[in-house]
């Protein structure tokens, strides 16, 4: 039986053209900058997000953690949105890597008042730590977009007080899709960005840290520091380079198969879908009417794949991996599961 995976975009699987641009790739020693697939890779990431540079990681979480590590000293504070990746499903690494704390700013979709932000900068005064960072992310974790004025806003109090803001951009050409923007006009927001390839652009490994030349210098050697020094990475960094030449203007069918999704659903007894979170490729909802642990089981048995609510809430993804044919077989599924138990 065909397993229909909507748990995440992180389950897509290379394409043959990233297959076949694997195979061939031509490969050098990354570690001494002589691995020249790597390098075209480095060279297009920084001119699609408008940087002078980008460094090629192994993940999201490394680019993040990495940007971090890179930009603030030790005993620092950041600051990030309570609900922001880096804070909640990043297992604390900011304490562990870089020694910084973080200063949570509670919000549900990424986007605290400008007011609360610049409440949260610290001080000159001897008892306070020096704020080093400040974080954002868009696409958000939510389904929702952050909006390009908000995060010039951000920019410019940042500006103001001299801190440097990172873009969490895992999903960031969603996010320019979803703005109907260039991607560029969102990670001039930031001093750095990182961003995805292993997500909705359906390369099997790596991500993209960018920023200016003096950055990702710096980065590089975090990079070593962090065991990230991966040598004839070539075969890696050649699906990148397919996702990015090719993967990016198809978003938008993913776009519109979770809204066509979240329509089917809705019509669905005792299914609450959150319409305000339908930016990009995901849909979230609750249902309540069949536990967790035995819903995720059934819906297994009928060849859809599910991860359990996370805080009571369902979260189904779409990808290039999951057709139209697929939307209308994953509602079908969930509507025999409910109507079995009427």
């Amino acid at each position: 039986m065909r397993i229909i995976d909507i748990r995440s975009d992180t389950v897509t699987t290379p394409t043959e053209r990233m297959r076949k641009a694997m195979y061939e790739a031509e490969v050098g020693d990354d570690v001494y900058q002589d691995d020249p697939t790597v390098n075209k890779l480095e060279e297009l990431a920084a001119q699609m997000v408008g940087k002078q540079a980008a460094l090629f990681v192994p993940s999201g979480t490394f680019g993040n953690q990495l940007a971090i590590f890179t930009h603030t000293l030790r005993g620092d504070e950041v600051i990030v949105p309570s609900s922001n990746h880096i804070f909640v499903h990043e297992v604390g690494a900011p304490a562990v890597i870089s020694n910084v704390q973080l200063h949570i700013i509670d919000d549900s979709y990424g986007m605290p008042s400008i007011e609360k932000i610049e409440k949260a900068i610290r001080d000159q005064d001897i008892h306070s730590p020096r704020t080093g960072l400040i974080c954002m992310e868009n696409a958000h974790s939510s389904g929702k977009v952050v909006p390009l004025e908000y995060l010039k806003k951000v920019k410019s109090l940042a500006d103001q007080h001299r801190i440097p803001v990172h873009l969490d951009g895992a999903r960031i050409f969603n996010a320019a899709i979803a703005l109907k923007v260039d991607a560029k006009e969102i990670s001039a927001t930031a001093d750095s960005v990182m961003f995805c390839l292993s997500k909705g652009l359906a390369a099997p490994v790596g991500s993209i840290l960018a920023g200016t030349k003096e950055f990702i210098e710096r980065a590089r050697k975090g990079r070593k520091l962090m065991g990230g020094g991966m040598r004839q990475v070539g075969i890696l960094a050649a699906a990148g380079i397919v996702a990015l030449t090719e993967m990016i203007d198809r978003l938008l069918e993913d776009h519109e198969n979770a809204k066509l999704l979240a329509k089917l659903l809705s019509e669905i007894p005792h299914v609450k879908i959150f319409e305000d979170q339908l930016d990009i490729n995901m849909v979230f909802f609750t249902f309540d009417l069949i536990p967790p642990e035995i819903f995720v089981k059934q819906l297994l048995n009928k060849g859809i794949k599910i991860n359990p609510p996370f805080d009571g809430v369902y979260r189904f993804v779409t990808h290039k991996d999951i057709s139209r044919e697929d939307v209308y077989t994953v509602a079908r599924a969930f509507r025999e599961v409910v109507d079995s138990i009427k």
